[in-house]
């Protein structure tokens, strides 16, 4: 008997949406991330997009990451650790450990990846990994890898994550890891708090700025800047797929820390390295983020905005104060129906239902770039707002 087999033929749940025609994943894209992509030869607006400041097509990085190809190749054929570090990394690292106020960076291949390789590098058995319930899906398989004793406080609430820090050994390393802004609710980390907390009681706290960076804080810092109490913060971890245009991510501490976690990630010891072309990338989009504060300037407009024309519609749209809009339904089927049917009208939006959350916090995930118009976002909401009526999700 093949039980591997057995298992995977058994995987029946993806025939079945699709039997109703409401399967929403690996819808195929044929042109590039912009508000306006091509599916199926149609113009299709995108609010499924996290290229907050539009910048996945400037042409500014195209041009750095083909002058990267040309120079270093495609690959480094090797981890950072051997034979693949080239100059251009150690100049990204530079660059961004300035830009998020730290004094060292460390670049890994992907977002992903800096988490499952840092928080087990720097947790020991008797030491203690502290998240916030609602943490990305990469913070979680990072604590199943790390030896220590992990723990969950309540979502986004101090008092949850003091009770559990009081139950922790003074004596050990505690490492409380938090998102700066959770990626489905777009609500932000209440980071004054926690580091009051952590200074209590002796713990060291990471932020995962994944959706933070480019967005919050002073010319696009982070979390960290936006609450200013970067030097308060032990590690930020950030990604490149966001508002940086490309692929892959980093983590930035004190030169002593990115020290260790070098000599110690087994995701990035045992990694190729970031391609040259995105590397290159990334340096081109934090120079054009330096120069071009406006793009952050248009995303916060166009939040406002958007975020005033849900509510005044009488959509439930949570405790959001970011670009990530969730719009409430609360019905796994209406979720995906409306889902369905705003792609049928040329709107591109993410349903987010179990197991991503629970069936009475289904959602549809509308996320904005500087680059939308208020014309684009008018026409999403109005579409929505039209649908909504008629399925009787909403009461005005």
């Amino acid at each position: 008997m093949n039980h591997l087999r057995n298992k995977t033929n058994g995987y029946r749940e993806p025939e079945k949406v699709q039997k109703l025609g409401l399967y929403p994943y690996f819808r195929v894209i044929e042109s590039d991330q912009d508000t306006e992509v091509i599916m199926n030869g149609k113009k299709v607006l995108m609010f499924g997009s996290n290229s907050y400041l539009g910048l996945t097509n400037h042409p500014e990085i195209k041009e750095a990451a083909k002058k990267a190809i040309d120079k270093y190749g495609t690959g480094c054929a090797g981890s950072r650790f051997l034979n693949g570090t080239l100059d251009i990394h150690l100049e990204l690292e530079d660059k961004l450990a300035r830009f998020v106020g730290k004094e060292a960076a460390l670049v890994f291949s992907t977002g992903f990846q800096v988490n499952i390789g840092v928080i087990p590098a720097v947790t020991g058995r008797n030491d203690y990994v502290i998240i916030d319930s609602l943490d990305h899906a990469s913070i979680i398989e990072a604590t199943r890898l790390a030896f220590g004793k992990v723990y969950k406080f309540k979502h986004a609430d101090p008092a949850s994550l003091e009770l559990i820090l009081r139950r922790c050994d003074l004596e050990r390393l505690k490492l409380i890891v938090v998102d700066g802004v959770f990626s489905m609710d777009g609500d932000i980390a209440p980071l004054p708090d926690i580091i009051r907390l952590a200074k209590k009681y002796q713990a060291s706290v990471m932020v995962d700025d994944a959706h933070g960076i480019g967005v919050l804080g002073d010319k696009g810092a982070g979390t960290s800047a936006h609450f200013g109490v970067t030097k308060d913060i032990d590690l930020i971890m950030g990604t490149f797929s966001k508002s940086l245009a490309a692929v892959g991510g980093f983590i930035a501490s004190d030169k002593n820390t990115v020290k260790y976690i070098k000599h110690h990630s087994r995701s990035l010891i045992f990694s190729a390295s970031i391609t040259p072309a995105s590397a290159a990338s990334v340096i081109a989009a934090l120079d054009i983020i330096r120069r071009e504060p406006e793009r952050i300037e248009k995303l916060w407009q166009n939040t406002h905005h958007a975020i005033r024309r849900f509510r005044d519609a009488g959509f439930d749209i949570g405790q959001t104060a970011t670009p990530i809009i969730p719009v409430y339904l609360r019905d796994v089927m209406k979720t995906l129906q409306m889902t369905r049917l705003l792609l049928e009208e040329g709107i591109f939006v993410n349903p987010v239902v179990p197991p991503a959350v629970s069936r009475d916090a289904a959602l549809i995930r509308f996320s904005l770039m500087s680059t939308h118009s208020f014309n684009q976002i008018d026409q999403a909401i109005d579409k929505m707002t039209g649908m909504a009526r008629k399925m009787g999700m909403l009461n005005k």
